[in-house]
């Protein structure tokens, strides 16, 4: 009897045993058959590699500088009498701005007048004499030293009075004045600023590398905060003969015209330097690189291929697509664009938008790009 029962327990438990092992069997069978099934393909954008006429470029900032420009001081002291200019009206060359009380240099100058007339007098008499041997040789000569002094204190005084009459030394457009009448003014006092804004100059710096790259000449392309719609054309007109020591970089100044007077001395400038070396370039769209430490890549999309070398066709008939991963070697980026130096032909189609989704030899379907979608899907990798 406890034979029995022994036995019957047993065929329970490895009757359980079976059934579990049997369903255990199944769930695996499943999941091999989920894995083992074809996988949908990954939607991703594309597009193919055109090639297109492509100028390189040396990118640099710069200062803009005026074509002529100073800060106008004055270079004796006294009193502001009258200031004959507005703030910000455009001046011509050698029209008067501030003139400066000259009341004691005039007197001294009515004074030194009448000291050479009479040093005049004594000299023209002088030389009569002496030629009749009524006078010494040494008195002539000092009556003659006398009028030459007097020449002298004269023009002196004419250069003193004109420096209290402060003209603009060259055409613009006046600053902000900062002095008013009755101002006492020392020597080297600011009374404003003058500027020639009808062409300015352009100031940058590019490494030693792009020297022999220069020339006079080239143009180059300008772009400030102010109008960032606008681009400006700049021609070089100078290069620094010389390499800063502690940069490594050369300066180089260009020549812009500025109709308007839109731009203005001080303006920081995005510049672009136009090389003579346009060639046809391969070029992509910046979203189709994959950007690692260990190099960029392309996922480049190709028929799927069996084994005799035919296109594989879906059920529907169509040929199934792969993506491929393949390493290229970029050059200049602009505008959205970079140009690929090695790694891709012409012709080649390539995904732009989809790539976090790929693998090498992903299974793909191409579908339009939507909006935005690029930009929010440009792979960028840490390697």
């Amino acid at each position: 009897m406890l034979l029995r029962r022994m036995l019957i327990m047993l065929g329970v438990v490895i009757l359980v045993v079976l059934v579990l092992a049997a369903y255990k069997g199944f769930t695996l069978y499943q999941q091999i058959q989920v894995f083992s099934a074809p996988q949908p393909p990954i939607s991703v954008s594309a597009q193919t590699a055109d090639d297109m006429a492509w100028q390189s470029r040396l990118p640099a900032i710069g200062t803009l500088r005026a074509y002529q420009g100073v800060d106008l001081t004055v270079e004796v002291g006294g009193t502001v009498r009258d200031v004959l200019f507005k703030s910000g009206e455009k001046v011509a060359q050698n029209q008067p701005l501030i003139q400066m009380d000259s009341d004691v240099e005039q007197a001294s100058l009515a004074t030194v007048e009448a000291q050479l007339g009479l040093a005049r007098l004594e000299f023209e008499r002088g030389r009569n004499l002496v030629n009749r041997q009524t006078i010494s040789k040494s008195e002539f000569d000092r009556l003659s030293a006398e009028l030459q002094k007097g020449n002298a204190s004269v023009a002196q005084l004419k250069a003193t009075l004109a420096k209290k009459r402060i003209l603009a030394p060259f055409a613009g457009t006046i600053g902000i004045r900062r002095v008013d009448v009755g101002d006492y003014l020392s020597s080297a006092t600011t009374i404003a600023t003058l500027q020639d804004l009808s062409k300015l100059y352009v100031d940058f710096f590019l490494p030693e590398q792009s020297v022999p790259k220069l020339a006079i000449g080239q143009k180059v392309n300008v772009r400030v905060a102010a109008y960032p719609d606008e681009t400006f054309v700049a021609e070089i007109n100078a290069l620094n003969p010389k390499v800063e020591n502690t940069t490594r970089n050369v300066q180089v100044r260009a020549l812009l015209d500025n109709p308007g007077n839109q731009l203005l001395p001080g303006m920081f400038a995005n510049l672009e330097v136009l090389l003579p070396d346009m060639q046809q370039r391969v070029v992509l769209p910046e979203t189709a690189i994959t950007y690692t430490l260990y190099g960029n890549s392309v996922y480049v999309i190709d028929e799927k291929k069996g084994e005799d070398g035919q296109p594989v066709k879906d059920d529907k008939g169509e040929t199934q697509l792969v993506a491929e991963r393949r390493f290229v070697e970029t050059g200049e980026r602009r505008d959205g664009k970079v140009v690929i130096l090695k790694g891709l032909q012409k012709g080649e189609r390539v995904v732009t938008s989809g790539q976090l989704k790929l693998d090498n030899g992903a299974h793909v379907v191409i579908v339009p790009e939507q909006p935005g979608q690029a930009a929010q899907e440009t792979p960028v990798s840490a390697g």
